[in-house]
């Protein structure tokens, strides 16, 4: 475990990183005693520091292989502010970000507070007021996303924006489990997926979302988006890329980064 102090420093690294788009090494290569409590910590002291309205939380290490590969055995969080929040009517400067990549994930958006520990699918069920199509834009400020698991927490569970389509559905009238998701960039089909790679419902990584954030104080609570995880494998953004998402049932969402590819 670090001590406050390198806590801190940590965050600052990180702050400074997404500021200037200029990534740093792992965080574990300097602080090898970095375990997961601090790196919710250094979380939450940027998205503090921030001082953004937090719109809702999304959910990574959602798939079984994702666990996997990093040695875990469930998922973590991240936080979405406000100025994370974008529109498919306006290009994303690709600048911005050190590697922009995209996901694509069932959103929940909540029409009643969920309750903390304990918290059931049925409950994530009955308050939830509608799931809709969306596109998560994931940005790593460690070096060539060679995350481990405290670094990609440490860093708001590696999220950098996202946006959501137009359709919404109620829970009642559609499987949730058996959503098929295609991604397209530039019109070529480049990944599918299916809504149950996310944890086998992504329901249950709502209801996993819930208990956990609990533990530090935090509730999801009525009007709150929660992005459970992606459908696919993220792919990369480059400057001139298009991306159209569709779901079976629910519509497409798109988002298109500015500029040209060099």
């Amino acid at each position: 475990m670090l001590t406050v102090d390198q806590r801190v420093d940590a965050a600052d690294r990180l702050y400074a990183a997404e500021r200037t788009r200029r990534p740093i090494p792992p965080l574990v290569q300097d602080f090898p005693e970095i375990d997961v409590v601090d790196s919710y910590e250094i979380q939450l002291y940027n998205i503090r520091r921030r001082n953004r309205p937090v719109l809702g939380h999304k959910v990574g290490l959602s798939s079984l292989a994702m666990q996997q590969m990093m040695g875990v055995d469930e998922p973590d969080y991240g936080h979405l502010l406000d100025d994370m929040a974008l529109t498919q009517n306006t290009p994303v400067d690709a600048t911005r970000y050190c590697y922009p990549r995209v996901e694509v994930e069932v959103a929940f958006v909540l029409g009643a507070d969920l309750p903390g520990e304990g918290c059931t699918e049925e409950d994530v069920l009955n308050a939830t007021e509608f799931v809709a199509p969306s596109i998560e834009l994931i940005d790593s400020r460690i070096e060539d996303w060679k995350i481990s698991l405290p670094d990609t927490i440490a860093d708001n569970a590696s999220s950098a924006g996202f946006v959501l389509g137009t359709g919404r559905v109620r829970p009642s009238d559609i499987d949730i489990r058996a959503i098929d998701a295609t991604l397209w960039r530039n019109e070529e089909l480049l990944a599918k997926g299916r809504s149950d790679a996310v944890l086998g419902n992504p329901v249950t990584a709502v209801a996993w979302l819930a208990g956990k954030v609990a533990g530090f104080g935090v509730r999801l609570k009525a009007g709150h988006i929660v992005l459970p995880g992606s459908c696919t494998r993220a792919i990369d953004a480059r400057p001139g890329d298009s991306f159209r998402a569709e779901f079976t049932g629910l519509g497409e969402v798109a988002l298109t980064f500015e500029g040209s590819q060099t």
